[in-house]
């Protein structure tokens, strides 16, 4: 029984059948089938240039799979454009390896952005609402500061507090430890978790963090050679036989790929 069959009852937020991109010219992925369950933790982990980030962006719509559907709460995303796709999208937030926050607004500003850009909130509301997710993230008393006089993993705690103030069903997690010491990285997986567990949505992580990772996810994902490897909970996972999987998460998950990266 490989460790995927495990895993056969949860109510799923996402699933992607059959998904084939490629990018440049070259298979990416290559038949993607993968359940994303509700209301848990799911990180995805593989090799570098295995398309892992490239997984995560299907998922949100941001790329189309040349073949395969991709299933939004029983909605088929990959068949969708424009308003209808960004009607979907609002059930999303996407905290990106850098932050991706905007260097000329401050702290503020930035979570305030997408309140105001996409639901038009104004005045009072806005400030509750911006102030309550910088408490909840550890920056109470931050908000007039510009990211660039932000240490990172300050940056990453105000990148967790955009994410959270639209109060989202589904967030995603591209590398939010990138360039981190181990002890701020710890900080950022426990407020990762602890907001997860708090308000209950569907998170999925990319990451490179092993062991972390096994000690905060509801279930692993193994990506190799374009289709999903392995999935299972943690205990179970570290359990395979599979000779490569054991070998990728002995050594951190630190194995390269020999050919040309095309993500991570």
């Amino acid at each position: 029984m490989s460790i995927t069959d495990g895993i056969t009852v949860f109510r799923h937020m996402i699933k992607l059948v059959g998904v084939k991109k490629k990018l440049g010219g070259q298979p990416v992925l290559q038949g993607v089938d993968l359940t994303i369950p509700s209301g848990k933790l799911t990180t995805i982990i593989g090799r570098s240039g295995e398309g892992k980030s490239v997984l995560l962006k299907h998922m949100i719509g941001l790329l189309q799979p040349d073949e395969g559907g991709v299933w939004v709460d029983g909605t088929d995303i990959a068949r969708l454009r424009g308003h209808a796709l960004n009607e979907v999208r609002k059930r999303f937030a996407m905290l990106f390896q850098g932050s991706a926050l905007f260097d000329s607004l401050t702290v503020f500003e930035n979570i305030a952005f997408p309140l105001r850009e996409k639901l038009r909130m104004k005045g009072a509301e806005v400030t509750w609402r911006v102030e309550e997710k910088l408490e909840q993230v550890g920056l109470a008393g931050m908000g007039h500061k510009f990211p660039a006089e932000l240490s990172g993993g300050m940056r990453k705690r105000a990148g967790l507090a955009r994410a959270l103030v639209m109060q989202p069903e589904i967030i995603l997690f591209d590398e939010p430890t990138t360039g981190l010491d181990p002890l701020m990285a710890k900080s950022i997986h426990d407020l990762i978790i602890g907001m997860q567990r708090k308000f209950g949505f569907t998170a999925v992580m990319v990451s490179h963090e092993i062991p972390e990772i096994f000690g905060i996810s509801d279930y692993i994902v193994m990506l190799k050679r374009g289709v999903i490897a392995a999935m299972a909970d943690p205990l179970e996972f570290k359990r395979t036989m599979d000779p490569e999987i054991r070998e990728f998460i002995s050594v951190g998950g630190t194995v390269p790929l020999a050919a040309e990266s095309f993500g991570s």
